[in-house]
């Protein structure tokens, strides 16, 4: 006995649950996006829909919360004969390299 097949009419129409993000999750992800702290309120206001006054006190919370960045020296420990090295670490970005593939042209007809 065949199964019969449904088609995409008889199946009930997809739900899709649409969740805004959480006043922390909208506050980090302005952080990594921005340095400003009003560029950051902007962009957490416009993620969780809230008006700007109401998302600025949570920014600023987590602005104080927040470490900063470590320097980009690293010291190094030394023997006590020797003073201490600083090493200076540098990020540097190569440009993409970009690589075309070439076909043989084709023969001419005969």
């Amino acid at each position: 006995m065949k199964k019969t097949q449904k088609s995409f009419a008889d199946l009930p129409p997809i739900r899709v649950r649409r969740e805004p993000p959480t006043v922390n999750e909208a506050v980090a992800a302005a952080q990594d996006l921005a340095d400003d702290v009003e560029q950051q309120v902007e962009i957490a206001a416009g993620l969780i829909g809230l008006p700007v006054d109401e998302v600025r006190p949570h920014v600023l919370a987590a602005k104080k919360a927040k470490p900063e960045r470590a320097p980009e020296r690293i010291l190094t420990h030394a023997s006590p004969s020797r003073a201490p090295r600083t090493v200076v670490v540098e990020r540097r970005t190569r440009p993409t390299v970009v690589i075309e593939r070439r076909s043989r042209p084709l023969a001419p007809p005969r």
